[in-house]
């Protein structure tokens, strides 16, 4: 599972003292841990619930050859675990210590270079800094955006198999932008607008009626 500093090519967050005079400045707003897992967990078994078939499948065969009620509880103890020790690595992410800064409560700053993080007093000027080429795709849903990192870069030369589990067993780390942190309209169509422009939105959302 890749770590959040890990994301976004392995440069992880940096840190940044002033945003530029025509940025898109937004409220602040706070993502908890609990909308965070519920949002994450939902995406997670969407995805994943085909491999929760795997252990199940290989706690059955060998009820191929000896024929007994005992694989059945196996089977369904293996698949429990599998479930378990997935939704343990979503959970996880919330307790890293490199995770913190994305439930703190905080404002952005974007413009066509950067997306910015404040989590404190904007008068001391610090912020942790975001290049859009860090965000790997954005979701648009009926109240907010969905801005998600990009997977850290694999070590070179690790195992194919686990290159396989790594990637396929990732656990989703993104930033959440609700409408209602807009300070007008406006201001959330030019940042629609930036995404698309980016290619992190797809075309036809610039369609649909704001």
């Amino acid at each position: 599972m890749n770590q959040p500093n890990q994301r976004g090519g392995g440069g992880g967050f940096r840190q940044a003292q002033q945003a530029p005079s025509l940025a898109i400045r937004t409220k602040k707003t706070q993502l908890t841990t609990d909308t965070y897992t519920k949002m994450v967990m939902g995406e997670v078994w969407k995805k994943d619930w085909v491999y929760a078939l795997i252990p199940f499948a290989l706690g059955l065969l060998p009820a191929i050859f000896v024929h007994s009620w005992w694989w059945i509880v196996l089977a369904v103890v293996l698949t429990i675990l599998f479930v378990l020790f997935r939704s343990a690595q979503v959970t996880g992410v919330t307790q890293m210590e490199q995770s913190k800064p994305l439930f703190e409560r905080m404002a952005f700053e974007m413009d066509n270079k950067q997306l910015l993080l404040r989590v404190g007093p904007e008068k001391e000027g610090k912020a942790m800094q975001l290049t859009w080429d860090m965000i790997g795709r954005v979701r648009r849903d009926v109240d907010a955006y969905v801005l998600y990192l990009k997977p850290g870069t694999p070590p070179a030369g690790m195992a194919a198999w686990r290159l396989w589990l790594a990637r396929t067993f990732d656990v989703p780390v993104f930033l959440h932008l609700p409408f209602k942190i807009f300070n007008a309209d406006n201001d959330r169509r030019l940042f629609e607008a930036m995404l698309r422009r980016k290619n992190l939105l797809p075309a036809e959302a610039g369609a649909a009626t704001i």
